[in-house]
């Protein structure tokens, strides 16, 4: 076993990780009952990090 492979790394590394560079989630829901498509749902989404160099896309309020 290498070095690498026993390194761990904590959820919040993970996470900080990931939301540093931005991370997007895609997915298709689709309810049916008897061959027959009663609902669908497509998700999108977009999850980042705000700082000064990546501005909030909201107005803050004063």
């Amino acid at each position: 076993m290498t070095v690498i492979e026993r390194r761990e790394v904590a959820l919040v590394d993970l996470l900080d990780r990931l939301l540093a560079g931005g991370v997007v989630l895609t997915g298709d829901i689709t309810l049916r009952i008897a061959d027959v498509d009663l609902v669908r749902i497509d998700l999108n989404a977009l999850i980042s990090s705000v700082g000064p160099q990546l501005p909030a896309p909201w107005e803050e309020s004063a």
